[in-house]
C-alpha cells in the first residue's frame, strides 16, 4: 500500500548504490511491483552490462525491462508512454507501483508529467551533426532553444537528439505527450563518493568475470554494428572498442572504470538539480 497522499514511490540513486535490492525489499513489504527507470535495461540481450540483476527480483514482478531489441533506438517519448501503461496496470490491480532507477531524465519524465515531443529519428541529420564539433552543436542548439539545464547536452548523444528535436520543431507541428504528474515519494540511496567508486570497481570486476565481454561479442555476432553498441555508452562502448582492437584490455578496464565514476557523478548532479527544482528526496542508507 502506498503512503497516504502519494501515487507512486520512486527509489533512485547512482549506479552501484543498491537501488534494486532496496526496491525489491520495499516491494515485498508493500505488495508492490517494480517499474524500471533505466534507459538501457529496456533492451533484450543487454543484461550484464546494464546490471539487470533479474535474479534479485525473486517473486517480485517487474516492468519496462527487456521490451525492445538491442540495436533499436528507443527514446524517452516511448518510455513515457510505456511507463504510463504499466503504471496504470499495476494500480488497477491494486498493487503498489515502485519506480526504481538511476536515469534522472527518465525518472522525471515518468513522475513530473513532462510534455515530450514525438519526433522521429532522422539518420541523415544525425550523420551530419556527428561530423560537427561539440562546441558548434551547443551553439546551434542554444540559438534554437533555451536549455532547461546543461544536462540537455551532457553527452554528445543527448545533445544531437536535443538538436534533432529542435530542428524538427522549427518546421513541423509536434504531437506532445499529455500525462499528469504523479504525487511521488522519492527515496534516494545515499553512499559516499569513496564507497560509490569502490562499489563500481568491484561490480565491474564481477561483470567481467560473469561474461560481459562474451555478452558484447554475442551482440556483434548477431549482427549489431559496432557503432550501435558505441551509442549505448559505458560498458558497451568500451568493450566494443576492445573487441574491435581500438583499445588493449588493461586500458579498456581503466577507461571504463573512469567513465562509470564520471557517470555516477553526473547522476548525483542530476538528483541535486531535482532537489533545487523543489523535489524532496529522502536520502537513506543502502539496504
Amino acid at each position: 500500500m502506498l503512503p497516504e497522499g502519494y501515487d507512486l514511490i520512486c527509489i533512485l540513486g547512482p549506479t552501484a548504490s543498491g537501488k534494486t535490492r532496496y526496491a525489491v525489499q520495499l516491494a515485498r513489504e508493500l505488495d508492490g511491483e517494480i517499474l524500471s527507470g533505466d534507459s538501457r535495461q529496456v533492451y533484450r540481450g543487454m543484461d550484464i552490462g546494464t546490471g539487470k540483476d533479474l535474479a534479485d527480483y525473486g517473486e517480485i514482478p517487474y516492468h519496462l525491462i527487456d521490451i525492445v531489441d538491442a540495436g533499436e533506438k528507443y527514446n524517452i517519448f516511448q518510455y513515457q508512454k510505456d511507463f504510463e501503461r504499466a503504471y496504470r496496470d499495476i494500480v488497477e490491480r491494486g498493487k503498489t507501483p515502485i519506480l526504481c532507477g538511476g536515469s534522472g531524465l527518465y525518472i522525471e519524465a515518468a513522475t513530473c508529467g513532462y510534455h515530450l515531443p514525438d519526433v522521429p529519428p532522422d539518420p541523415a541529420l544525425r550523420a551530419e551533426l556527428e561530423q560537427q564539433p561539440t562546441e558548434e552543436l551547443i551553439a546551434r542548439y542554444e540559438k534554437l532553444r533555451k536549455p532547461h539545464n546543461t544536462t540537455d547536452y551532457d553527452t554528445r548523444q543527448r545533445l544531437i537528439r536535443a538538436l534533432e528535436i529542435a530542428i524538427w520543431e522549427e518546421s513541423h507541428p509536434v504531437v506532445r505527450s499529455e500525462f499528469l504528474p504523479k504525487k511521488t515519494k522519492y527515496i534516494g540511496i545515499a553512499v559516499s563518493r569513496e564507497e560509490r567508486n569502490a562499489r563500481i570497481d568491484r561490480r565491474l570486476r564481477a561483470r567481467l568475470d560473469e561474461g560481459l565481454i562474451n555478452e558484447v561479442r554475442g551482440l556483434l555476432d548477431r549482427g549489431l554494428k559496432p557503432e550501435d553498441l558505441l551509442y549505448y555508452g559505458l560498458e558497451y562502448k568500451y568493450v566494443t572498442l576492445y573487441l574491435t582492437g581500438a583499445l588493449p584490455y588493461d586500458e579498456m578496464v581503466i577507461k571504463l572504470q573512469t567513465a562509470i565514476h564520471q557517470f555516477a557523478k553526473r547522476q548525483m548532479t542530476w538528483f541535486r538539480g531535482m532537489e533545487r527544482r523543489g523535489i524532496r528526496i529522502e536520502w537513506v542508507e543502502p539496504a
